[in-house]
């Protein structure tokens, strides 16, 4: 499958290579069909024409002299007369006459200054238009050049990269012998640490299964020389299995300092009362924390070896059930009540009775704490309530909090506890910015949809319902 993924994407990378000379050549096709030509400039504008200009300047002044004189003999009279009649109309002429000569004369240098400016332009663009046709042919030059070097180059690298992937292959093949050499010796490793498990669990089973049936063999000596005499048994029957579901508390539950770490936080409830009953109390670990704080308590459990277990560290512990037991005590004659992943291994019934018969057991003030499975939690759920086979019915948190209040007891809270890692939930999608506002929202989409994936299935594994007397 990876050869296959190498392949394809080096048959994708060499149709990159294709279509980029593809379209290099056809851009460099188009630079070069693109190179200018010089065009035919216009020729310089002839000179301005002057040769009239002189003679115009001479003879625009039609009377040099002025008015004739005029005097009282006929001929003064007669120029008088002659005058008034022509004298106006040759001094409009002589007044056109300097006008024009005067605008000749002005636009005269004006025409030099424009023809002598349109030719100089003329040979500026010519110069202008030889370079950038130079420019253009060195370019297509240099592009041309640019091939043979990039595919020198790409020799070259391709030389050094195959020495590379030689060298790397030869590195691989290397690494690859020595992982399967330490896959081979973890496998062993793993296989000797599975036995080592299996053998720990099954050396500490036979230790239990040893001390369990040493004494039982001395109670049920005990049964029965009592039944051959004709008295009553003192205590109950033999339970030669009951070392079983200590081994599975040690296998599963946690180890006892784990235990205690986790049932101090409850001790602060129980200050300053006394006569506590641990209902369940297994090994004894709240009942040791209680006594290190000066709280006087008592432990029940079923389970003969539990039990023994708990007395064997010098724990004050009651091997009987618990509703038979609260029901022969005197009212308010307890502080308080505790019990740990005891609730879900009863029946309703006797669940809803055993919290009335404590309501009247538990002096006014005092507290009752029972901690059970979230089943809530499905997680909590799948790994540990259907693990135990002991386990009888599985309680909500609402379902227990709603049963101690119709019992009577008030202030009923809950507490969730052992939350879920973070690293064993469900992990939300990042979101980088800039992202297209479709897939911003199937981003957002997602994450919603694992908050609530989380909020149903990794919250906490365990709860505890508080509430007093």
């Amino acid at each position: 499958m990876a050869d296959e993924r190498l392949q394809d994407r080096i048959a994708r990378l060499e149709r990159e290579r294709h279509d980029a000379d593809r379209d290099y050549n056809q851009a460099l096709t188009g630079v070069d069909r693109a190179t200018l030509t010089r065009p035919d400039l216009p020729h310089p504008p002839p000179p301005y024409d002057e040769t009239m200009l002189g003679a115009i300047n001479s003879a625009w002044d039609i009377l040099p002299s002025g008015a004739p004189p005029v005097d009282g003999s006929l001929k003064g009279r007669l120029r008088g007369f002659v005058w008034r009649l022509i004298g106006p109309a040759l001094e409009t002429q002589r007044r056109f006459n300097s006008a024009l000569v005067d605008h000749l004369n002005r636009n005269a240098a004006a025409h030099r200054e424009a023809a002598k400016a349109a030719a100089t332009t003329i040979e500026l663009i010519g110069h202008h238009v030889d370079r950038l046709i130079e420019f253009q042919s060195r370019l297509v030059q240099y592009l041309q050049t640019v091939t043979l070097y990039v595919d020198t180059r790409d020799r070259q690298v391709g030389g050094q990269a195959l020495i590379l992937n030689e060298g790397l292959s030869a590195i691989s093949d290397d690494w690859l012998k020595r992982w399967e050499s330490l896959a081979a010796r973890e496998q062993r490793f793993m296989s000797r640490v599975s036995d080592l498990d299996d053998l720990r669990v099954t050396a500490s089973l036979a230790q239990q299964a040893t001390l369990t049936l040493k004494r039982e063999v001395e109670r049920l000596l005990e049964h029965a020389s009592a039944i051959s005499a004709g008295q009553k048994p003192a205590g109950p029957p033999p339970d030669l299995e009951s070392f079983k579901y200590v081994g599975f508390e040690e296998a599963f539950r946690g180890s006892p300092e784990e235990i205690r770490r986790r049932l101090a936080s409850y001790l602060p409830h129980f200050e300053g009362l006394s006569d506590v009953l641990d209902i369940g109390c297994g090994r004894g670990e709240f009942l040791e924390l209680l006594r290190e704080r000066g709280i006087s308590a008592r432990g029940l459990d079923l389970n003969h070896e539990m039990a023994e277990a708990s007395r064997a560290r010098g724990l004050d512990v009651v091997e009987a059930d618990a509703l038979t037991y609260l029901r022969n005590l005197e009212d308010a004659s307890i502080g308080g009540l505790f019990a740990a992943q005891v609730v879900e291994h009863l029946e309703p019934a006797y669940l809803m009775q055993l919290l009335e018969t404590a309501l009247h057991k538990i002096r006014p003030g005092g507290a009752i704490v029972l901690e059970t499975i979230n089943t809530a939690c499905w997680v909590a759920f799948f790994e540990s309530y259907i693990r135990d086979l002991t386990h009888v019915r599985p309680l909500h948190p609402e379902t227990l909090q709603y049963l101690l209040r119709a019992s009577g007891f008030h202030g009923v809270t809950i507490e969730y506890r052992s939350p879920v890692p973070d690293a064993e939930r469900l992990q939300p999608v990042l979101s980088p910015p800039g992202l297209p506002a479709e897939i911003a929202d199937f981003v957002e989409t997602i994450n919603s949809n694992v908050e609530k994936l989380n909020s149903r299935l990794y919250t906490h594994m365990d709860y505890a319902v508080i509430a007093h007397r």
